[in-house]
């Protein structure tokens, strides 16, 4: 069983549910997955330092943590915003102009897909499915679907969002 000699990034006390994960094994490099997603859980997203904290206590060069957490779509390096847009972007979404909805948002919230606003209220992705073929185009907004979509009146939808969005936080 190998021991880390790493310290945590600061004096937070939810490290202390990372360290668990890890020592439960054995700070091994298997335990990688299960660790990026305990700190993410934790506190919300995968940062520089906790990635390298990562790596320094499953002995792993940080390349290799940074290549799983780039990898996978599930891992946000970045905070998420309080709100959150994702336009589908499958098959039958695709079909049905998905990707010029997706130019739409990008332009109505002045962000790019995977960041969240410069306020910090509104995420922008992308999925690859929804489940709701039948209603393609989908919008997602927070987990209202918004459907019957035009790239000409997606924005209006997705202004109408947010103005509630701004009252409401």
């Amino acid at each position: 069983m190998r021991i880390s000699t790493a310290s945590p990034p600061n004096d937070d006390k939810r490290w202390r549910i990372v360290n668990a994960t890890m020592r439960r094994h054995g700070y091994q490099a298997h335990a990688l997955i299960e660790t990026l997603h305990t700190i993410q859980e934790t506190f919300g997203y995968l940062d520089e330092s906790a990635m390298r904290y990562a790596a320094a206590s499953l002995h792993l060069p940080l390349s290799r943590v940074y290549g799983v957490a780039t990898f996978y779509n599930h891992f946000m390096l970045k905070p998420k915003g309080v709100h959150s847009c994702v336009v589908c972007v499958g098959t039958a979404c695709y079909i049905k102009n998905s990707n010029h909805i997706v130019k739409q948002v990008e332009r109505a919230l002045d962000v790019v897909t995977g960041e969240t606003t410069a306020d910090g209220k509104i995420s922008l992705s992308v999925a690859h499915c929804v489940g709701m073929c039948w209603l393609a185009p989908v919008l997602l907004l927070d987990d209202e679907a918004a459907t019957d979509l035009t790239p000409e009146n997606t924005v209006d939808k997705v202004e109408e969002w947010v103005a509630y969005v701004n009252e409401t936080t």
